[in-house]
């Protein structure tokens, strides 16, 4: 674990000394970024001028629901997205042999190594958007709720890290797991924009079950709103619990499948 540690130390420190001989590379991705958060808004805002509500949720707990769902978004772009996004390309051309020799798990390496600090704006303007929903949903938490919402919030986050990393693993066995990415910004797209109350039947089957996206940011405003009930919440953690399982277990049988480029 102490070797862990200090080898994220490192990465960090080597990957900020990298971003800061390029100064565009450093300050870019604030405004980048920043910009398309703030064409998400407009979106979100055309999107529900005219709607009222949302099964029970009102504007304030969509507010609310919009944020959280861009939290996970910007932890995820900050620190493992651009990582995990690149695992593809390292089984492809061999790269992978490289992370293999370090006396480091390859997957924590990968994981990492190309954190965006340029994406931190957007955890700070997500939270703001929960303050400015929580306030128009007229809610007041106590310490113990956001302590529930906060432990939520790191489980989704972690499912979602799962997810990225499950549909990467594929490439292990197939050449292009293009397909699957498509299928991921779609239900990422979709879910962005509705929460999983509002999907019933099949939909609810696939998009909090098959494609959890739908869990992500709904079960942690359920939790602030005090409107999770323990069976959700039950069913929440065993998809957790599974989908980090099948991430396990799909990467480390994709190791040994793995045929290095030196083979």
């Amino acid at each position: 674990m102490k070797k862990n540690f200090r080898v994220l130390r490192e990465l960090f420190r080597i990957r900020f000394q990298h971003l800061m001989l390029f100064r565009l590379g450093f300050f870019g991705p604030f405004f980048v970024d920043g910009s398309l958060f703030a064409v998400q808004l407009m979106v979100f805002g055309a999107v529900y001028s005219n709607v009222d509500r949302i099964g029970a949720w009102g504007e304030g707990e969509m507010i609310l629901f919009i944020g959280t769902f861009s939290l996970i978004n910007a932890v995820g772009m900050a620190f493992y997205f651009f990582g995990i996004r690149q695992v593809p390309d390292k089984i492809r051309n061999g790269e992978l042999d490289l992370y293999l020799t370090k006396p480091v798990s390859p997957l924590l390496r990968l994981t990492f190594e190309q954190i965006n600090p340029g994406s931190l704006p957007l955890i700070a303007m997500s939270l703001c958007i929960i303050g400015y929903g929580a306030r128009r949903a007229g809610i007041v938490p106590h310490a113990e709720d956001v302590l529930l919402y906060l432990g939520w919030l790191a489980v989704m986050i972690a499912l979602h890290y799962d997810m990225m990393v499950l549909i990467r693993s594929v490439c292990f066995y197939l050449v292009t797991n293009a397909r699957l990415e498509q299928l991921e910004d779609t239900a990422l797209e979709l879910c962005m924009k509705l929460p999983g109350i509002a999907f019933y039947g099949i939909y609810r089957v696939v998009f909090c079950f098959l494609l959890p996206y739908g869990l992500m940011a709904t079960l942690p405003v359920q939790s602030i709103l005090g409107e999770l009930k323990w069976q959700t919440a039950l069913q929440g953690l065993a998809v957790a619990a599974v989908f980090t399982g099948l991430t396990v277990c799909a990467w480390r049988r994709g190791l040994r499948h793995y045929n290095s480029a030196s083979s």
